[in-house]
């Protein structure tokens, strides 16, 4: 076949934002175990069955953070988490009325096409749940403790990674008992629970050391950089957007490079040495980011294919064919040493949306020949690269089996094409050092749209960055005045940096399903007040009303987004 050489980097992005209210101690969702129970215990999985394919793992600090508050709830029996205290519960008729509601409110908050509806046996508490399903408290008394019992069991089992169910003897004997779970029964899941979220570091660390993947990282909290810098880099992509009230956020630059620091140390604590890369929030970039970046000594970045698109056309005002400028890394004038990768995103958006209707080879064939039909653009003699960026998480429950055969099936055919060769960031940099092309700039944007317009320019979006910037000018005073001891400065600045991720924002708009708006704005609002009491103020009084109420019906539920 004609056509250069052509790599792969795919980049897998985990992340969850910080579920804890620090005030009390307590989690107040519990996605980040979830998540590592069903999602990166597989994707550890799928890798070290194939251990010739190559990848990039990019882990939020954040999230590691609270992979390891997790770790030391299930070390020491000390539970933070609410619903994790019920499973560990040992007797389900003794609870409270709010106790059973946590419980029912939160067991079928999950996909029901793939995690309930092939489960006949939880399918059956969906079903009995639905008859009393909106009526008073003494019809919902009808829901006995052993009702409970089984529906918080099925509920993780469901959630468990489909390669620990296939060998894990635990789960498959549960799953085949159906009903009347013990408490025995749910000793022995919760501690299988906590073998495998304890060993998600470990086992990515592993995976890094013997060369595998490369893990990189991204700001503390997943701030949205260039927002934070400059609100008018939202107007890079969109002239007419609308920003919030407040001008700027106070002292965003020395924010994000707080943010940025924070990240770098606690990358270097946990694995050994300091990333070569970082995958910024959102794909999202600027020039004030990237210089940030270079200054901070790192060796790459990345961001999406809509973002380079604009910059390449406003500066050369015609654009070459597709195949000719996206698939070479880049080196961004004012920005020295770094080298800027280009998420491919039509083969990103297909492995995030598409391919789940697919069967598993089918779609893993359909993947590998778009990949070879790229290779075959390249010239002869030159090599390029296409780069596959996407949640590394929040994408599998909608595959049968988690995505369980579609990754066997493309990792299996990658391995064994002798034309497509899979590699991370640091290594391409390091064999091909010389094929970076020049950009005088880049037009500021994420891996949404190229645009900003996820995070800013809604009114609900920018009244909650007028909040956040309204605490930071009375952080600014407080810590200015002296009035807070150094442990107490500490304490603030951690609090502010969990009121800074764009996840919250993210939810905002009328784009979202109430219910999950309804959940982010709570916590937003609570990080907020908590940041007010950390500097001994009373929080205003426009945190008691809701930021926003959503209302939308998303795809996949509104925790991923099309690029276009």
């Amino acid at each position: 076949m004609s056509g250069g050489k052509l790599e792969i980097i795919f980049l897998w992005h985990m992340h969850q934002p910080d579920y804890r209210d620090h005030a009390r101690g307590e989690f107040t969702l519990p996605w980040v175990y979830l998540h590592a129970l069903k999602d990166y215990t597989d994707m550890a999985a799928h890798l070290e069955r194939h251990p010739r394919v190559r990848a990039v793992v990019n882990f939020v600090p954040v999230l590691l953070d609270q992979i390891e508050d997790y770790g030391e709830q299930f070390a020491s029996g000390n539970w933070r988490d609410p619903l994790l205290r019920l499973l560990a519960a040992p007797d389900f008729n003794r609870l409270a009325a709010a106790e059973r509601k946590l419980i029912i409110d939160s067991c079928f908050r999950t996909n029901h096409a793939s995690m309930i509806e092939p489960f006949p046996r939880y399918k059956r508490l969906r079903d009995l749940f639905r008859i009393v399903e909106g009526a008073d408290e003494a019809a919902r008394a009808y829901l006995s403790g052993a009702y409970l019992a089984d529906l918080i069991t099925w509920y993780h089992l469901t959630w468990a990674g489909e390669t620990e169910r296939r060998r894990q003897p635990l789960l498959a004997e549960l799953m085949t008992k159906g009903e009347g779970y013990t408490a025995d029964d749910r000793k022995r899941l919760v501690a299988f629970i906590g073998e495998a979220v304890r060993g998600i570091i470990p086992r990515y660390r592993a995976l890094a050391a013997s060369g595998q993947i490369e893990l990189s990282t991204t700001p503390h909290t997943h701030p949205l950089a260039p927002l934070l810098i400059d609100f008018a880099s939202a107007r890079e992509a969109e002239p007419a957007a609308e920003l919030p009230g407040a001008g700027c956020y106070p002292g965003g630059r020395a924010r994000t490079t707080a943010q940025l620091e924070s990240a770098l140390a606690s990358h270097a604590a946990r694995f050994g040495a300091p990333p070569a890369g970082v995958w910024p929030a959102e794909g999202a970039i600027s020039n004030a980011f990237l210089k940030l970046l270079a200054g901070a000594d790192c060796r790459w970045t990345a961001a999406s294919e809509s973002v380079l698109a604009a910059s390449l056309r406003r500066a050369a005002h015609e654009m070459p064919s597709r195949e000719r400028y996206l698939y070479r890394p880049y080196r961004v004038e004012g920005a020295p040493g770094i080298t800027v990768f280009f998420r491919d995103e039509k083969l990103s958006d297909l492995i995030g949306f598409e391919y789940r209707h697919w069967h598993g080879k089918d779609a893993a064939a359909d993947f590998a020949a778009r990949l070879h039909a790229i290779r075959r653009q390249v010239p002869e003699g030159e090599t390029a690269v296409a780069t596959v960026i996407l949640d590394g998480e929040n994408a599998w429950e909608h595959y049968p089996y988690n995505g369980h055969y579609f990754f066997e099936d493309l990792y299996t055919l990658l391995e064994a094409d002798p034309e497509l060769h899979t590699t991370t960031c640091a290594d391409y940099i390091a064999r091909y050092p010389d094929t970076a092309r020049a950009l005088p700039g880049v037009v500021a944007g994420s891996w949404v749209y190229g645009t900003f317009s996820t995070w800013i320019g809604h009114p609900d979006k920018n009244r909650a960055w007028d909040l956040l910037c309204a605490a930071k000018q009375t952080y600014d005073l407080v810590t200015g005045s002296g009035r807070l001891n150094a442990q107490e400065e500490r304490a603030a600045a951690a609090q502010l940096a969990v009121c800074e991720s764009s996840d919250w924002f993210w939810w905002f708009g009328g784009h979202n399903p109430a219910q999950s708006v309804a959940s982010f704005d709570r916590l937003f609002r609570l990080n907020l007040s908590n940041l007010y009491h950390r500097l001994k103020v009373e929080p205003p009084a426009a945190l008691a009303e809701p930021v926003s109420h959503g209302g939308g019906e998303p795809e996949g539920g509104g925790t991923m987004r099309r690029a276009a």
